[in-house]
């Protein structure tokens, strides 16, 4: 199944009744600026004003190798992403870190990690396949298989929002994850190939070379699907990534907000807002990272990123380090005294 239900819009009247307690503030109007607007924003998405404290944010990093890592796309080897699911797993990576810095737990879900067992039962539940085709020569997906990894991001949504989730984080690992993240966002935006094409872990210009052709080659495989979010996830895409964009989908549908990290995240949001218009709403971009192609993601979702702090990582440590701002515009808008309750007056007699 990949039809999505109608996605409801926060709720506008209390987005207004928000942006007018700002205004009530003791503070000239506007002048904390954009936490000011995410305040606004979890308001409208919790229909509450004012808001309620963020109680149970959760990160989901979605794990899934590409065959396209063995055209030398990455500076690591594939073998790498089953190592670092192991380290998430054993909190030592820096999503781990950061989520624990920002107040949020951390799930790792094995999509199409390259080995033949799953790292334990609980992290594989959801596995699709070993690794996902390399879009340069062939789909990265069957038919079948772009369908279970959707049902498989609505259902960790459904999880996570029925066990009392109130705010997602969506994150990525994955070697060579960047590269049909790439092929996506030039596929959806019209953008050539050597406009988007980054370094991702830090190839050489010989690598870079490598990636880009690899896109070029990706594009041409899914000139006639342009269209069609499901056959592009399945023709240059990959298991993970489709399992975001349904995950990110069925988050809005469930009314949860969704704070998203960076390029690979961001490339299945695209996809998301193609299968539950209306989606990108209940979106915040974490952060911008410095890939090209999510700059060109980012424009196309009208999304503006909360920080800028030159990060590529992925895992979901944009959108972590983006919490600790969010957390602290909802408590600007719960906690702080309006003129009335202070006994400010904003305004002379005489103005």
């Amino acid at each position: 199944m990949t039809d999505f239900p109608a996605v409801v819009a926060p709720d506008a009247e209390v987005a207004a009744a928000a942006r007018a307690r700002q205004d009530r503030l003791t503070k000239p109007p506007g002048s904390l600026g954009r936490l000011e607007d995410l305040s606004v924003w979890v308001a409208s998405c919790q229909g509450a004003c004012p808001p309620r404290p963020l109680q149970r944010a959760r990160v989901v990093v979605f794990a899934g190798d590409h065959g396209i890592a063995a055209a030398g796309v990455s500076a690591y080897p594939a073998h790498v992403t089953a190592q670092m699911v192991a380290n998430i797993d054993a909190g030592g990576a820096a999503i781990n870190v950061l989520a624990e810095v920002a107040g949020a737990t951390v799930r790792l879900v094995d999509i199409a990690v390259d080995t033949e067992e799953p790292y334990s039962p609980g992290i594989g539940a959801h596995k699709v396949r070993r690794g996902s085709g390399n879009i340069a020569v062939e789909d990265a997906l069957s038919d079948q298989e772009v369908t279970t990894a959707l049902e498989a991001g609505r259902r960790i949504a459904d999880d996570e929002v029925d066990t009392g989730a109130d705010l997602l984080l969506a994150g990525d690992m994955g070697i060579g994850n960047t590269t049909p993240a790439t092929a996506l966002i030039a596929a959806l935006t019209d953008t050539e190939p050597v406009a988007v094409v980054g370094r991702g872990t830090g190839v050489d210009d010989a690598g870079w070379a490598r990636k880009t052709a690899a896109v070029r080659d990706a594009l041409y495989r899914c000139r006639h699907s342009l269209t069609d979010p499901v056959a592009l996830l399945r023709i240059c895409g990959g298991a993970d990534l489709a399992a975001m964009a349904g995950f990110c989908a069925q988050a809005a549908v469930r009314r949860t907000p969704v704070l998203l990290d960076g390029l690979v995240v961001t490339a299945a949001a695209l996809l998301a807002e193609r299968l539950a218009p209306g989606a990108r709403q209940w979106w915040q971009a974490g952060h911008l990272s410095t890939e090209p192609a999510h700059a060109v993601a980012l424009n196309r979702l009208g999304l503006d990123p909360i920080v800028d702090m030159g990060m590529r990582l992925g895992e979901g440590t944009g959108a972590a380090i983006a919490l600790p701002l969010v957390r602290a515009a909802v408590a600007t808008l719960t906690s702080m005294a309006t003129f009335d309750e202070a006994g400010v007056t904003p305004r002379s007699a005489s103005s």
